[in-house]
């Protein structure tokens, strides 16, 4: 990125931010449970989330005009599956003058008295390298749910879409963040499963990684908010419909082990292992 050169106002507030605040960067695939998440860390007295901002969940991508939001992509179930959404360090984008552009667009926003400043966009899990470009000191905390219930979740918004393009988005996104995460220095890749199972340990962790002081309240956490998910889908596995039957046979024949290599099942939906690290393939 360039040197600074002659800036304006907002642009020297734009520097300040950036040099003077530890940013914190949540995403994850749309209903893997970001927005709990989000508001569960920005309860930390250390950190601020994006608040009263107006726009759908307070998300950033909807208050700057510099990176495309998820819906120039195809929007929820979709975004992944497009090529162009994945934005790494070569991207043109990738300069001083958006990082500061953003933080600026983002600042009325925040609570700027607090060190750590947090935003969360669901198309951040593509494009990490990016904003890890613009923003070097940054710290990634991507959250990752079982495909089944993201995609039957994400079927309610997007009801002419098949399961199997919302499945390939899941897979399409986690596939590229997998690629992603070698170049990345500072991120946690987090299961949704493990948080809403342990949260406080979970949170503990996090906020030492860090480096909070004192603990994230564990609020807002819900171990149940996948069990009608869950149940659904068990029921298609024995339904008597024969269609229905036999679209559950075909998924989990055409998914299963791909989702083994994430460290999920389509059978045994309380399988979840950590997700897998590039060193360990």
């Amino acid at each position: 990125m360039g040197a600074h050169g002659q800036r304006g106002p907002a642009q020297r507030l734009g520097r300040s931010l950036v040099d003077t605040h530890e940013f914190v960067f949540v995403g994850g695939l749309h209903r893997s449970g970001t927005s709990p998440f989000a508001a569960t860390l920005a309860r930390h007295p250390e950190v601020s989330g994006l608040s009263s901002t107006g726009v759908k969940e307070d998300e950033g991508q909807h208050l700057q005009d510099v990176l495309p939001a998820a819906r120039v992509h195809g929007g929820a179930g979709r975004f992944a599956l497009d090529p162009g959404a994945h934005l790494t360090e070569d991207s043109p984008l990738a300069t001083e003058a958006n990082a500061e552009r953003m933080a600026v667009q983002w600042a009325p926003y925040w609570d700027l008295a607090r060190p750590f400043l947090m935003e969360k966009s669901p198309p951040t899990i593509v494009r990490t390298r990016l904003l890890q470009a613009l923003f070097p000191r940054a710290r990634f905390v991507i959250m990752v749910r079982h495909p089944v219930v993201v995609t039957l979740s994400t079927r309610k918004w997007r009801k002419t879409a098949s399961l199997a393009s919302l499945f390939d988005n899941w897979f399409a996104a986690h596939q590229t963040l997998f690629g992603d995460l070698g170049r990345l220095t500072d991120v946690q890749v987090l299961k949704y499963e493990h948080l809403v199972q342990a949260p406080r340990p979970t949170l503990a962790g996090l906020a030492d990684w860090l480096g909070l002081h004192g603990e994230v309240p564990a609020v807002g956490i819900h171990a149940d908010a996948s069990a009608g998910y869950e149940e659904l889908w068990q029921r298609w596995a024995g339904s008597r419909v024969p269609w229905r039957r036999a679209e559950y046979a075909r998924l989990v024949e055409r998914y299963e082990t791909r989702a083994n290599a994430f460290g999920y099942s389509l059978t045994d939906l309380a399988a979840c292992e950590a997700f897998p690290s590039p060193t360990e393939v």
